[in-house]
């Protein structure tokens, strides 16, 4: 596999921004470093890990933005939309039904899904070629 496009922190934080004043919640960064920590644990797991693909990579994205509560509010869904919008720039799409992403979401940040089955999830909902194909 050639080196994914890999989402950049001011991307990152400008959708949660956006997120933020679509959906409501409090603004502010609660941890830079965990925020940046997340967005690297996909690059470090392309690097140094024989058996990844996009969606496992995706899934990185979305756990640990989930995970270490970087944000002061909206880390659900800036995971989620990490793990879109990272498979969008790989020519992939995510497509699964809304309901079923926020118990998923909601599952990641309650300790209750690991990265592992979140990248299965992933991967069953995800394939390859650009978002605006349907």
């Amino acid at each position: 596999m050639s080196e994914p496009k890999w989402l950049q922190r001011r991307w990152v934080d400008a959708i949660h921004y956006q997120q933020l004043q679509r959906f409501g919640g409090l603004f502010g960064v609660r941890d830079a470093g965990a925020i940046d920590a997340a967005l690297a644990r996909p690059r470090n797991r392309w690097e140094y890990n024989d058996d990844v693909d996009l969606p496992g990579l995706a899934a990185a994205y979305g756990f640990a933005l989930t995970r270490t509560h970087g944000y002061v509010d909206g880390n659900k869904r800036i995971g989620f939309m990490a793990m879109a919008i990272f498979l969008d720039l790989n020519d992939w799409r995510l497509s699964a039904p809304e309901p079923e992403v926020v118990q998923v979401m909601v599952a990641v940040a309650a300790g209750e899904m690991t990265e592992a089955e979140l990248a299965d999830w992933v991967r069953r909902y995800s394939e390859q070629g650009p978002a605006s194909a349907s």
